[in-house]
């Protein structure tokens, strides 16, 4: 008899539920596209492909759920997908209470913002043993990652949350270790994995 994580491992994995989360996400990721309309509607044209930093997380993760409903790994996107899935999931949770406090609510909107980005979080941890990227695809994902991070708080093309833009300065501070601490969570990854084949 499997166990519950051999059993739960066996439904994540299964080709049809992957196929539902790709539907989840493809949709979500075209939601999110959608969202940014605005500001993508006044971003000067090489900024354009850093703005919409969730809905190009969750795409980097359909990619991979792509590569791996057809049995193939794509190690670049995979390392992109957990390190960007964590670090915009966690960073709009936390963007999104922090405009909680500031305006005492943040609506039916802000609070399904809230669920939607906590699970992408979620689904990139739930999905560790199927990546199967190594150190040069963290270093790529990395300099992507901290790239983005430079685009958005020295060039100011980080999301618009007026309630919380005087705190613009904070957020960027916070932004950087945030990427820090999901390039590291990645590298852990890679690290338990080489070391399990050692076993």
């Amino acid at each position: 008899m499997m166990s519950f994580l051999a059993r739960a491992w066996y439904l994540l994995t299964h080709r049809s539920f992957l196929t539902l989360l790709f539907i989840i996400n493809f949709l979500g990721t075209v939601y999110g596209y959608y969202w940014y309309k605005w500001q993508l509607a006044v971003t000067e044209p090489q900024f354009l492909i850093f703005v919409p930093d969730s809905p190009t997380a969750s795409l980097f993760f359909c990619i991979a759920i792509i590569g791996w409903i057809i049995g193939k790994n794509f190690k670049l996107i995979e390392a992109l997908a957990l390190i960007t899935l964590v670090k915009y999931g966690l960073w709009a949770v936390v963007m999104n209470l922090l405009t909680l406090v500031e305006n005492g609510a943040i609506g039916p909107a802000g609070w399904m913002l809230v669920a939607s980005h906590f699970l992408m979080a979620v689904e990139a941890i739930l999905y560790f043993g199927k990546y199967r990227f190594g150190t040069i695809h963290i270093i790529i994902a990395a300099i992507w990652t901290l790239h983005n991070d430079v685009i958005d708080y020295v060039y100011g093309q980080m999301p618009t949350y007026r309630s919380i833009e005087q705190y613009a300065h904070h957020i960027g501070y916070f932004t950087f270790w945030l990427s820090i601490a999901c390039i590291l969570l990645a590298y852990l990854v890679y690290n338990k994995r080489e070391y399990l084949h050692k076993l």
